[in-house]
């Protein structure tokens, strides 16, 4: 049952490893009260994840896509969090031309020691999309257009540079 009144929505989220997965834990072992709307994927860092995961997320059918990572200067890969904030950037000024909400993704940065911190983004990004309501369902989202979203969201330079 989720802690917020209503339906339980499908919100996704793509966790550090390091920092934001640890903060998630820190948050469950003081047993901190937080929505269940919430559905975690643990990825090694955030420089890691591809813009076009979090747009066919949204395109499939979630509520809503939290990133969190390493603080800035204390990502374990060192720069992977810089990586990460320019292209969610970027996505997030994309998503209005696929029709998507931007008010249904957001990212932010959470240490493994940041419990209590975990809890408020947590909630007050789960009561945001409750106030936006379950996401309009994208019926029949064609391959071609995925393609298109991934060529202006530069696929070839989504890889970490040396």
């Amino acid at each position: 049952m989720p802690v917020l009144t209503g339906k339980e929505l499908r919100i996704v989220g793509f966790l550090c490893n390091w920092c934001s997965y640890g903060g998630a834990d820190t948050a469950g072992v003081g047993r901190f009260t937080q929505p269940t709307d919430l559905r975690i994927i643990r990825v090694p860092c955030s420089g890691r994840i591809d813009p076009l995961f979090i747009a066919k997320t949204l395109l499939n059918g979630a509520d809503g896509v939290l990133v969190s990572g390493c603080h800035p200067r204390d990502c374990h890969y060192a720069e992977g969090n810089f990586y990460a904030r320019r292209r969610l950037e970027v996505l997030k000024r994309f998503l209005p031309i696929l029709g998507i909400d931007p008010g249904r993704f957001d990212y932010t940065w959470v240490s493994a020691s940041e419990g209590q911190r975990w809890q408020k983004v947590v909630t007050v990004f789960t009561e945001q999309i409750h106030a936006l309501g379950p996401a309009p369902r994208y019926d029949g989202v064609s391959a071609e257009m995925l393609a298109k979203a991934a060529g202006a969201l530069g696929q070839g330079g989504n890889r970490v540079a040396a």
